[in-house]
């Protein structure tokens, strides 16, 4: 069997992760964070833009966005989408930019992979303007993603712990708990923690696994051609809850989502 994958990891995300789930929390997180005309908005992580593209379609011509990530080749791509926007090559962790310079400061889905996640929130807090918001979004635990902790499930029973754990680190900032405390000792006084239901739609069990095996984040490099071939076969049985009557593969994946306004 053929499961070719783009070439590189930027592509991988941008022509499977972002159709696949990614593109349907750009207007939502814009709404969340109230995103209006004339702002100047930062997205931290933006990946290939999509948060970043939604906000510039809120700002208009009169507002301004930049787009922060340390992929150059994630910020290339973001760059084609839209080159009015300000691409950046930058750390969460130590952002490029003076005290109070943003009205809204956003981020979808990268803060589970930052390196310090209270020195991010600290520095996300510190360049945004006072009465600003931030908002960040994470996934929730993978058994709140019945398609994703089936995998997960799989994962383990066919190659180990060491396999399914990797597949499960997009999953790991999901304690409430953790994620209110993070944001006090950030100085986030009166941060709030909402969940968002969201969809997830390959357009086959095949793309999924053909997914899941090109990213570099995850299984990427941690199992063979042999290895991916048997969690075809097997992914074939497990996901039949998940399918459509067009054989597509559909389920639910909430994010929790940080909001906070800057005192």
């Amino acid at each position: 069997m053929n499961l070719e994958t783009p070439a590189s990891p930027a592509e991988v995300y941008e022509r499977q992760f972002v159709p696949a789930l990614f593109q349907y929390w750009g207007n939502v997180m814009a709404r969340i964070a109230n995103i209006q005309s004339g702002q100047h908005v930062l997205d931290v992580a933006c990946g290939t833009g999509v948060l970043a593209c939604a906000a510039a379609a809120h700002v208009g011509a009169t507002g301004h966005v930049v787009g922060l990530d340390p992929n150059d080749a994630m910020l290339a791509l973001a760059h084609r989408k839209d080159p009015r926007i300000e691409w950046r090559n930058g750390r969460a962790e130590s952002l490029p930019f003076a005290d109070a310079s943003f009205d809204r400061v956003v981020s979808q889905f990268g803060f589970m992979f930052f390196d310090d996640q209270r020195a991010a929130l600290a520095e996300m807090l510190r360049v945004l303007r006072p009465a600003g918001q931030l908002t960040i979004a994470v996934c929730d635990a993978i058994h709140h993603s019945p398609g994703y902790a089936v995998l997960a499930e799989l994962l383990q029973q066919l190659f180990g712990n060491e396999v399914a754990q990797a597949f499960r680190a997009p999953f790991s900032s999901a304690d409430k708990q953790q994620l209110m405390s993070l944001c006090l000792e950030a100085g986030m006084t009166n941060a709030k923690l909402m969940r968002h239901d969201g969809p997830v739609h390959f357009t086959s069990i095949q793309s999924l696994v053909a997914t899941e095996r090109a990213c570099v984040w995850t299984l990427g490099g941690l199992l063979d051609d042999v290895q991916f071939e048997r969690l075809y076969e097997e992914a074939e049985e497990v996901f039949q809850p998940f399918l459509t009557a067009k054989g597509e593969v559909e389920f639910n994946m909430p994010a929790l989502i940080i909001t906070c306004t800057k005192t």
